[in-house]
C-alpha cells in the first residue's frame, strides 16, 4: 500500500513539473514570438536591408524576417494564408496602392497613425490610418547609355522613334504593383491609345520590375519603363544606365500597413514609426528613391525630384477608382502585349 502511495505521489510530482515546464516553454515561445517581426514586401534588398538593420539596432533582441516578391505574388500568398485561417505576416509594404484599398475594404488592416505622422508628407487625401506612404516611388525612362546617346525628350518619343522600336521593355502589371500603377498613370494621362502605339512600336512585356532593368543593363533592350531605386542600384554597380524623367512624372506612393490579425502588432507599430524617422528616410533617399520627409538630404547623383515636387507634379489619379478597374486594365494590357 505504501509503495502505491509513493508511486502516486511521484507521478503527481512529475505531472506538476511537466506542466510547469510546459507553461514556461509556452511563455518562452510567446516571448520569442513577440520579438519576431514578419514583413511581406515588394522592396528589394538594396532598399529595405539597411532599414531593417537600423530597426534591429534600435530594438536589441528583435529579429525581422522579410519576404520580397512582386505585389501579385504577395497578394496570392496572403489569399492562401487567409483561406488556411492563419496569417503569418505582421506588415505589408508594396507599391500597388489599389491593393491597400482592397485590403482596407475587406477589414484586413489595422488603423494606426504613426507617432511621427505630422512630420511626413501625406499623398492620400482620404487618409485614415489604414496605410501610410513610406516612400514616393518614381518611374521614368531608363536608357542604356552605350546604345542611346541622346536622352528621349518625353513619353511620345518612345512610341514613335525608331530608336526604341522593338527594344523598349515594360514590366508585367499582373506581377508588379509598381508596373501596374505606372500603366494606370500613363493611361490616365495619355489614354489607352498611347499604350497601343507603344505596342505598335514594338514595346515588349517583361516579367518584373527588376528583370526589365537587368535586360536594359545588358543591352538586350535599349530602354525600359523603370523604377527609380532598382535603376539606382544597377548604376551604383557600374551598369551603363541613365534615368530620364519626362515632365509628366510617374509618382507611385509605396504604402506600409499593419495587418489587423498581426501576430506581433505592437512590434509592427514600432517598425512603422521607425520607417518614417529621419534616419530610415535618409536610407530611402540614399537608395535612390524619394522619401516622405522634407528634412532629408537628396543624393544629387540620382537626379531625383524632391518630395514636394514629386507630390505636386506627379500625375494625379483616383486610387479607389483604379481599384475597380484593375482587373480589366491588367487583362487589356495582357491581351495587347501577348
Amino acid at each position: 500500500m505504501l509503495k502505491k502511495i509513493c508511486a502516486l505521489l511521484m507521478l503527481l510530482s512529475l505531472t506538476i513539473f511537466a506542466g510547469g515546464c510546459g507553461e514556461d516553454s509556452a511563455q518562452n515561445q510567446n516571448a520569442a514570438k513577440s520579438k519576431n517581426l514578419v514583413i511581406y514586401t515588394s522592396m528589394k534588398e538594396s532598399l529595405i536591408g539597411g532599414i531593417i538593420e537600423g530597426f534591429k539596432k534600435q530594438n536589441p533582441g528583435v529579429t525581422v524576417d522579410y519576404q520580397s516578391a512582386g505585389a501579385g505574388k504577395i497578394m496570392a500568398k496572403l489569399d492562401a494564408e487567409r483561406q488556411s485561417g492563419q496569417l503569418l505576416a505582421d506588415i505589408i509594404w508594396t507599391s500597388e496602392v489599389p491593393d491597400f484599398y482592397e485590403m482596407k475594404a475587406q477589414g484586413m488592416l489595422e488603423q494606426y497613425q504613426p507617432s511621427n505622422f505630422n512630420e511626413i508628407l501625406n499623398p492620400f487625401d482620404d487618409y485614415d490610418g489604414s496605410f501610410t506612404a513610406a516612400r514616393l516611388g518614381t518611374l521614368g525612362i531608363v536608357i542604356n547609355t552605350e546604345k542611346i546617346t541622346t536622352a528621349p525628350a518625353g513619353w511620345e518619343e518612345i512610341a514613335t522613334s525608331e530608336t526604341y522600336k522593338d527594344s523598349f521593355g515594360i514590366a508585367d502589371p499582373a506581377l508588379s504593383g509598381t508596373a501596374f500603377m505606372s500603366i494606370a498613370l500613363l493611361e490616365k494621362q495619355f489614354g489607352w491609345n498611347y499604350l497601343e502605339r507603344l505596342r505598335e512600336n514594338g514595346a515588349i512585356k517583361s516579367k518584373g520590375s527588376g528583370r526589365v532593368i537587368d535586360d536594359t543593363a545588358t543591352g538586350e533592350l535599349n530602354a525600359c519603363l523603370g523604377v527609380d531605386y532598382i535603376t539606382a542600384a544597377k548604376i551604383d554597380k557600374g551598369s551603363p544606365l541613365q534615368m530620364v524623367y519626362p515632365k509628366e512624372l510617374l509618382m507611385v506612393p509605396s504604402p506600409v500597413a499593419i495587418f489587423k490579425d498581426a501576430p506581433n502588432k505592437d512590434l509592427a507599430k514600432k517598425f512603422v514609426d521607425y520607417l518614417l524617422t529621419q534616419e530610415a528616410q535618409q536610407m530611402v533617399a540614399n537608395a535612390g528613391t524619394v522619401p516622405v520627409r522634407r528634412d532629408i538630404k537628396m543624393p544629387e547623383k540620382y537626379n531625383l525630384p524632391s518630395p514636394e515636387v514629386a507630390i505636386d507634379t506627379g500625375i494625379k489619379i483616383n486610387y479607389t477608382e483604379v481599384m475597380t478597374q484593375k482587373e480589366e486594365l491588367v487583362k487589356k494590357f495582357s491581351e495587347l502585349f501577348k
